[in-house]
């Protein structure tokens, strides 16, 4: 019983990590570039795109 418990934060952490990551990539890509487009893109990119932004921006 502990163990589904476990399981279902975990889904939802990831579930929550993924949509944050998402927004984040958003608003920074938004700001940068001012492109709906290039918004979306990186979007789709999530984490990827703020850790590059991150790195290199």
């Amino acid at each position: 019983m502990n163990g589904d418990r476990y399981y279902g934060v975990r889904v939802e952490g990831a579930k929550y990590g993924v949509g944050f990551g998402s927004a984040l990539a958003i608003a920074i890509s938004y700001t940068k570039n001012q492109s709906i487009l290039w918004a979306i893109i990186h979007g789709i990119l999530g984490w990827l795109y703020v850790i590059y932004a991150a790195l290199f921006g």
